[in-house]
């Protein structure tokens, strides 16, 4: 399973809602649901799929889902 498709099935879990379909151009603005509260528990559940940490500045400076993959992707090759 690639980054994308793994961050999809967080995304359905985290917003409970499975007709979600992720795409690189993703923003907060396209998913009702999301607010401060969920992005945190979105943030966390990445985190810990991933078994990464994001610096709360990377998180900041997204602009997009296909943001979020290049950098879960650059942290899991380190």
């Amino acid at each position: 399973m690639d980054t994308m498709e793994t961050l999809n099935g967080i995304f359905r879990e985290v917003f409970d809602d499975p007709s979600i379909i992720l795409k690189r151009e993703t923003t907060a603005d396209d998913i009702d649901e999301w607010d401060s509260l969920s992005h945190i528990n979105l943030v966390i559940a990445v985190e810990t799929k991933f078994n990464i940490r994001f610096a709360l500045g990377e998180l900041q400076t997204l602009k997009n889902v296909g943001e979020m993959v290049d950098l879960i992707e650059k942290k899991i090759r380190k």
